[in-house]
């Protein structure tokens, strides 16, 4: 098993091995496999690739086949309940007469589509008769709205991107509309999907370029394949091409930061590889994954900083990922892993739904919000945008949101559903996928077509078994793959009681035999507590087991602020101390931690709850006092580990919790420390902090080298907009250190705004009685632009420094970096 394929982003730290002698794996670890080798001699059972499309290994089963139990039973009953189930109650984009997707005189864009797409699914998985009608009504409405050319919906759409039609908010629709299909059979939509299509092909490749679609279009050509596999019309590969020529270029850049396009973009060149036939395609799929998750990936939980835009320097486990990132992203995992049969996918979508998505919701999915973060400690109703956040408006607290984060609350409703129904999937050798571990039961068709039940009990991702029973109408030859994670590496089968050696190929154990009736397998997976370091965020440490991911667990204070009783928005405060480091064993980091499943209430369905968790793991953790939040209450960012925690301070037991079930949350955790080789911490504080944060000079930290001073990859602090004015920058530790130099790299956007250097500046010591003062025998204080200016002085006993200054009259000013030498 190769295990980088899970820990490309991180480093295990194993029994016998010194957390000082590691580096980090490389980004390109999970490089593509050649392809999985299928075992079966049968052929497929479900619709598949016709030529010239090179075979997908799995196929999706029709919505329906997949019942869901257990605790994935329970978030798509939590679901059906709440927001996404009782949507058209809060959204007035989804009213019958004044949606353009029903009156297409009127408005509508991407809410309706987005909120279509994981109702309908939901109802098929449940089998919720009042979702499924309620779906098909809409779906009614929508095909309604065909035109003799082919175009549909909102009249407004078909000029509305530079004179052309927008085909973005289509592709969701698409999808609502192929899933109905699948489930009923309906033909209107071969009809409206051929002429919707059809309709694009007619128009200029350049409007490929434009807008959103351009670089999403990855969704349009899944369904151009998809309607080409049922009806063999070859001018659909023709819009494939035009599509792939004309769009975002991800085969040989990343032409996007936004994280929902990059979510669902960056599979594009290996969805066109499926037409192409060139294995070079493919690899730019895992190239620019890698590259995303290398430079903005660096904590647990398989998001990226991307609160919506990933920007050089904000990659510290404080920032967000979207709701509507982690929903496409399991989507284009989902996607990727049955196209190219590598388990990787499956890996990676399961990290998201099992760590990120539940924590997304308040525990009763009545609202959700904007960003999910590995690391932080309020949600509240107020912008965060002096540093974590690229936009102005709040995005923590839990809420119905539909206008104030819009796209999410409508849009994250096919993550549960698209999940139940990857989790079991047919091979195209006639058999089938165990794909994502859940309590289910699945009905599918095998070996000559004929249908079998698997019944699948187990408590992954808590427990490490899995048994499967299969139930069939006589014995019958097939394949049955079961993936293994990227985490498991001594896995196990036995086969009615016996063990039995299964086939191992391409990351799956695989059985192809003569199964009968009763036959009953048993999975073992075999969990074990390990600790990684993210080299990317300071040495930083995690811990998990099996797939999950482990945060502290803070007493969460919720406060309903708004809304109404059937729609509460709260705002979540930590009512427990947060800024921990764990206290681990150099040699054998995860002896250091204790793993206990607790008693849970009995009728405890949902375990993504503080209260209804069924594992733990208890440390030993000490506090680091200067770990603080800032001016609107975001911790600051993780500096070097190990941290230096000032002598005296206890260790102090604390529980981890999976991380799915912390909604505030420490995931990412400083790694405890003392002496010379441990770092400082110091807190930051500014005499004025508008625009830009003073937590930026943390984050550039002692290793940036700013290109000159006009650096707009830097994070930067300015004291914008105070001009002409004096004012402080200063660094808190929690215990007196030796200091003998600090250099300034100041900010100045001569020719592009109004911060120039300062006019003087001088540099401040705090005396034990909390007076200040200036440091001795100073040399020059610099201002020079483009270069760090050092400032000698005599050595000097203290908890704080500080950077004085004086602005020029007019102007403001700023600092990309300030590092403080000490001995």
């Amino acid at each position: 098993m190769d295990r980088r394929r899970f820990l490309a982003r991180s480093l295990v730290l194993a029994g016998g091995a010194a957390l000082a002698g590691f580096t980090g794996l490389p980004a390109q670890a999970a490089a593509p496999r050649p392809g999985l080798g299928l075992v079966g001699a049968g052929g497929p059972c479900y619709p598949a690739n016709r030529a010239p499309l090179q075979r997908e290994p799995f196929l999706r089963l029709p919505p329906g086949s997949v019942t869901p139990g257990g605790w994935l039973a329970e978030q798509l009953r939590l679901q059906l309940n709440g927001l996404n189930g009782r949507m058209p109650e809060v959204s007035d984009y989804l009213g019958t007469q004044t949606s353009g997707w029903s009156v297409p005189s009127q408005t509508g864009w991407e809410e309706l589509p987005y909120w279509l797409r994981g109702f309908g699914d939901l109802g098929y998985v449940t089998g919720d008769s009042a979702t499924i009608e309620q779906a098909k009504a809409w779906i009614d409405r929508i095909l309604a709205t065909r035109q003799s050319d082919g175009f549909f919906g909102p009249a407004a759409l078909r000029t509305s991107l530079n004179g052309g039609p927008d085909y973005w908010p289509y592709m969701p629709v698409l999808d609502a509309l192929r899933t109905w299909y699948e489930y009923s059979g309906d033909t209107r939509v071969l009809d409206t999907l051929t002429g919707w299509l059809g309709f694009l092909n007619t128009l200029p490749g350049s409007q490929f370029s434009l807008g959103w679609g351009s670089a999403r279009v990855g969704d349009t050509i899944d369904a151009a394949y998809w309607l080409y596999n049922r009806t063999g019309d070859s001018s659909l590969l023709d819009l494939v091409r035009t599509m792939h020529a004309n769009s975002a270029d991800y085969t040989h850049t990343i032409p996007t930061w936004h994280n929902v396009n990059l979510a669902q973009g960056f599979r594009e060149p290996a969805q066109y590889g499926v037409l192409a036939g060139d294995p070079s395609l493919r690899a730019a799929t895992y190239r620019v994954h890698d590259t995303v998750m290398g430079a903005y990936g660096g904590f647990p939980g398989g998001g990226f900083a991307a609160d919506e835009n990933a920007r050089p320097g904000f990659h510290d486990p404080r920032q967000g990922f979207e709701t509507c990132g982690i929903v496409e992203y399991m989507r284009s995992d989902e996607l990727l892993h049955r196209m190219t049969g590598d388990p990787v996918w499956a890996d990676r979508c399961e990290e998201l739904a099992l760590n990120l998505l539940p924590a997304a919701f308040d525990p009763e999915q009545k609202g959700t919000h904007y960003i999910t973060s590995a690391n932080g400690v309020q949600l509240d109703d107020v912008a965060k945008s002096h540093g974590q956040f690229d936009n102005a408006f709040a995005m923590q607290a839990y809420m119905p949101g539909v206008h104030q984060y819009r796209c999410c609350p409508h849009n994250y409703g096919q993550g549960w559903p698209y999940y139940a129904e990857e989790a079991w999937l047919a091979s195209a050798d006639g058999g089938l996928c165990a794909s994502l571990y859940a309590e289910s039961t699945v009905r599918a068709k095998v070996a000559d077509g004929t249908e079998v039940t698997f019944t699948e009990h187990t408590e992954y991702p808590f427990g490490e078994t899995v048994d499967l029973r299969l139930t069939s109408p006589k014995p019958l030859t097939f394949p049955l793959y079961l993936r293994v994670p990227g985490w498991c590496a001594r896995p196990s089968v036995k086969l009615n009681g016996r063990a039995v050696q299964a086939t191992s190929t391409g990351g799956y154990l695989v059985l192809n035999r003569e199964w009968r009736s009763g036959d009953q397998l048993r999975l073992t997976l075999p969990m074990s507590t390990a600790v990684h370091r993210w080299p990317a965020n300071g040495g930083a440490v995690s811990v998990s087991r099996g797939p999950l991911a482990y945060s502290l667990r803070i007493d969460e204070q919720w406060t309903r602020f708004s809304g109404t009783d059937d729609w509460p928005e709260y705002e979540v405060r930590a009512g427990s101390p947060w800024n921990y480091a764990l206290q681990l064993d150099p040699e054998d980091p995860a002896r250091s931690l204790s793993f206990s499943t607790p008693a849970v209430p009995p009728d405890a369905a949902n375990p993504f709850t503080q209260d209804t968790v069924p594992a733990r793991i208890t440390a030993k953790a000490r506090r680091i006092p200067t770990w603080r939040t800032d001016d609107q209450n975001v911790l600051a960012p993780l500096q070097p580990s190990p941290a230096r925690v000032p002598a005296g301070t206890p260790a102090q037991q604390v529980t981890l919790i999976p991380s799915a079930a912390a909604r505030l949350r420490i995931t990412a955790f400083p790694l405890a420390g003392s002496g010379p080789s441990a770092t400082p911490w110091a807190a930051v504080d500014a005499s004025y902090s508008g625009v830009d944060s003073p937590q930026a000079l943390l984050m550039n930290g002692a290793a940036a080298v700013p290109t000159d001073s006009y650096d707009q990859q830097l994070p930067r602090f300015t004291w914008w907009g105070h001009t002409g004015s004096a004012e402080w920058v200063s660094y808190t530790y929690a215990e007196p250190v030796t200091a003998t130099a600090v250099q300034t790299y100041w900010y100045d956007d001569t020719g592009h705004g109004a911060c120039r250097v300062p006019q003087s500046w001088h540099l401040d010591y705090q005396a034990p009685d909390g007076s200040w003062h200036p440091v001795p025998d100073p040399s020059a204080y610099g201002t020079a632009k483009d270069t760090f200016n050092t400032t000698s002085f005599a050595p000097i006993r203290t908890t704080a420094l500080r950077v004085v200054t004086q602005l020029q009259p007019t102007v403001s000013a700023g600092l990309l970096a300030w590092r403080v030498t000490t001995t």
